[in-house]
């Protein structure tokens, strides 16, 4: 027994890595032990020898550290408060006290260059985010090259790089999203052939080959089924209709691993398929179109919630207002507009003209939120066609056309050009109308009466010597031989 007690006495335990925080309100460097069920973090002075055998230990192997650290930044409130050291608990309270006096006596430059020295989570820094919110897929670098594409099944959807370049979408499947736009593809199953718009991505397969992922159509998700594990409330499916993000950061499970991983949710406008983003991955800039973000609405971004902000500056200089959101589709965070309330008040003011058409038979005094006035009004409700401008499609472009309403249906016809024109080019013409009296309908010109070939297009007098001659000759009286 006391042979036992020696050995477990002296064995070597494996040395854990632990965590040093500097907080950035107190410029304290602290032990960490752990965080309390409201998201504080819980710290300790390196001197406390009360505490000193309860901070944080994790595995030196570098996927555990990071999974850990994962989890522990998400769980944490405020965490933009902090910066964290990674350490080996063997001298972690000797590096403290070196650290604390490092940074009673450095600079504001010395301690900002100290932050290259803290943990990063994978792929991203939270610290450290992009100074302007604009599409941070730009700023990504290519994760594919062309040759790696496969062309031969690009073809087989009839599409190759050069068309795929036109349509711009290159740029966007190099860099590893999703194509900007649909896409028109065509599938030959040989007793059927099938068109469908979709979204291409590419995707690395475990034996290393490009894949190619097409993301079809669909009315709507499904959101009975559970999602990667993750059943979803019904403020998460209003949520998802509404903005297209669910709002929060979840618990998903890798199907293939089962590992579980936080993430955020979004649907797909395009395809109302839905997309998982890991937490982790999150970039919030600093400052969004003038406003500088503090740390509670950075915190509130990384955690996927919505966030209003009031007086920022568009590019034309003038101030608005919007909700953002970190969109996992999209991979940054995103304006949401509200724009459900103008739609259906567009809706319910043209269901509102076409209901007074229905009923009263009068043409609309509105057509398109464009209000009439008394000169167009009076041509357009007396059949006539009136040119019409300001109208505004659903992206903002202004546009203009023609309209003309037709009384036996009670509907407003929109052209984009002059449906008169049109008509009057469709006419044939005096030289057209002769040709065919003289061709078709056995009638006659005086001037190429005695003609005998068909005449040329638009011809009504003789074309040469031959057609001269035989219009000069005299023709023989038809009169009944006696």
């Amino acid at each position: 027994m006391e042979e036992t007690a020696h050995n477990e006495a002296n064995e070597i335990k494996p040395v854990s890595d632990t965590l040093l925080v500097l907080t950035k309100d107190t410029n304290k460097i602290e032990m960490v032990k752990g965080i309390d069920k409201e998201g504080n973090l819980q710290k300790f002075p390196p001197d406390d020898k009360k505490e000193n055998d309860q901070w944080v230990r994790v595995d030196k192997h570098g996927d555990i550290f990071s999974n850990f650290f994962s989890n522990f930044y998400r769980q944490l409130k405020d965490p933009t408060h902090f910066n964290f050291f990674k350490i080996s608990e063997y001298d972690a309270v000797n590096t403290a006290k070196d650290l604390q006096y490092y940074v009673d006596q450095a600079s504001p430059e010395e301690k900002e260059k100290l932050k290259e020295y803290a943990i990063q989570l994978k792929n991203t820094n939270p610290l450290k985010n992009q100074n302007t919110m604009e599409n941070n897929t730009d700023n990504q670098e290519y994760r594919f090259q062309p040759e790696q594409i496969d062309w031969k099944t690009m073809e087989k959807f009839g599409l190759n790089q050069e068309k795929l370049e036109k349509m711009n979408a290159m740029d966007s499947l190099l860099r590893g999203f999703k194509t900007n736009t649909l896409i028109p593809i065509t599938i030959n199953l040989g007793t059927a052939v099938s068109k469908m718009d979709v979204r291409l991505s590419l995707q690395t397969a475990d034996n290393g080959e490009v894949g190619i992922n097409i993301h079809g159509i669909r009315k709507e998700p499904n959101y009975n089924l559970k999602f990667l594990g993750h059943e979803f409330t019904e403020e998460d499916k209003k949520n998802l209709k509404e903005s297209g993000n669910m709002g929060r950061v979840v618990d998903l499970v890798n199907p293939k691993t089962d590992e579980i991983i936080p993430s955020v949710i979004s649907r797909d406008r395009l395809t109302n398929e839905l997309v998982a983003y890991k937490a982790e991955y999150i970039k919030i800039p600093d400052e969004i179109k003038g406003i500088k973000l503090d740390d509670h609405q950075k915190q509130t971004l990384l955690e996927g919630k919505p966030l209003y902000l009031e007086g920022m500056t568009s590019k034309k200089g003038e101030l608005f207002d919007a909700t953002v959101q970190f969109n996992a589709d999209k991979r940054y965070v995103e304006f949401i507009f509200n724009n459900n309330q103008s739609q259906q008040q567009s809706q319910q003011q043209s269901e509102s003209n076409q209901q007074s058409q229905k009923n009263e038979g009068e043409a609309p005094r509105v057509f398109r939120e464009k209000e009439l006035d008394d000169a167009q009004y009076d041509k357009f409700k007396a059949g006539q066609t009136v040119y019409i401008d300001g109208l505004t499609d659903s992206k903002g472009k202004a546009y203009q056309g023609y309209i003309t309403f037709n009384k036996e249906m009670s509907k407003t016809d929109f052209s984009f050009t002059n449906p008169n024109k049109l008509k009057e080019k469709a006419q044939p013409s005096e030289d057209h109308k002769t040709q065919k009296a003289v061709n078709s309908d056995g009638k006659t010109n005086e001037a190429t009466k005695n003609i005998k070939e068909p005449l040329e297009s638009k011809q009504q007098q003789p074309a040469n010597k031959q057609q001269e001659a035989q219009q000069k000759k005299p023709t023989r009286s038809k009169g009944r031989k006696m």
